[in-house]
């Protein structure tokens, strides 16, 4: 009888000291920023949480959490624990995966291979690893046929990540985001101009390649639309470029008469391929080029071009712009 008094009495006193603890908010002694692994036990992280001072009960932790039968349900990532909260709450975050977030931007214009660098330089992962990962057939299957690359087809944006997202988990988004963007109202518009998508996508990267502001990318169109209906050379430089292999940056008269499957000096047509990610204004404009009789521009030197209708006006724009007499 005793016994049972005293072990009655023990199970009040814990029941009053667990309620505490589950409702009593912690403050860290400052911001945690605190990694769990993929695997980790959750012993290991109710060791983790502790030796950060983001809980102070490790052992009523580990209970809570086989009380609530939560303890194979938490997820790895990065987590910021920077104001009291409650064992509750502290376990409610891991559960739903409240972990940072991280801002990933690709600027307009960058090929498939700069988009690798720039994302290991902002700590995601190794380049190689994301251009393993955009050789996986089964993301180049849901694209055009005849696509052997992703370039092209991965839209320029702001992504938010997580330090637990693959690089295939981003390689699809960007792509998903390029096929919402890319819709049928853009695609009927450039069926009209003899574009299907795959075409679209690459005359849109020559266009975004070539102009030096969005305002001017539908005059560019226009010009390459027009050499493309009269069967004239493209003659656009950065298509030579992307068929060179480690570019030094020089573009040699050499270079513009060596045959390759992007040079469009030696070839009639489109290029072999997209020769970078094109973003909105540049599909828009290969869509929809302006309704001009162009067939020449030049650099004017001061990040917009010189448009002409005949060879006699683009050689004395090139006097004028380029040799600058």
């Amino acid at each position: 009888m005793v016994l049972s008094a005293v072990l009655l009495l023990f199970l009040i006193l814990f029941g009053l000291q667990f309620h505490h603890f589950r409702t009593t908010p912690v403050s860290p002694p400052q911001t945690v920023d605190l990694h769990i692994a993929a695997g980790s036990s959750f012993s290991q992280i109710c060791r983790q949480l502790a030796d950060n001072g983001v809980i102070d009960h490790p052992i009523l932790f580990r209970l809570l959490g086989r009380l609530t039968g939560v303890t194979a349900k938490l997820r790895a990532g990065d987590y910021r624990f920077s104001t009291p909260a409650t064992p509750d709450e502290i376990l409610q975050r891991l559960v739903a995966g409240d972990v940072r977030h991280f801002r990933f931007t690709v600027p307009e214009g960058l090929t498939l291979a700069e988009i690798a660098v720039r994302y290991q330089q902002a700590g995601f992962g190794r380049a190689e690893n994301l251009l393993r990962a955009a050789a996986d057939p089964k993301l180049l299957k849901q694209l055009d046929p005849g696509v052997s690359s992703l370039e092209g087809y991965l839209f320029p944006e702001t992504y938010t990540l997580e330090t637990t997202t693959t690089p295939r988990q981003l390689l699809q988004a960007m792509i998903d985001q390029f096929k919402r963007r890319v819709g049928s109202g853009l695609l009927a518009a450039a069926a009209r101009r003899g574009l299907d998508r795959r075409k679209l996508v690459i005359l849109a990267s020559i266009v975004q390649k070539e102009a030096g502001n969005d305002a001017e990318m539908p005059l560019i169109a226009a010009v390459f639309h027009n050499r493309l209906r009269r069967r004239i050379p493209l003659q656009a430089d950065p298509t030579v470029i992307y068929g060179i292999s480690n570019f030094d940056g020089n573009l040699t008269r050499r270079d513009l008469e060596t045959p390759t499957a992007y040079n469009t000096y030696t070839r009639a047509g489109l290029p072999a391929g997209p020769i970078a990610n094109p973003g909105m204004a540049a599909l828009e404009a290969a869509a929809n080029p302006a309704a001009v009789d162009y067939l020449y521009f030049v650099a004017r030197g001061d990040g917009t071009h010189e448009f002409s209708r005949t060879l006699a006006e683009h050689n004395r724009a090139v006097r004028k712009y380029q040799l600058g007499r």
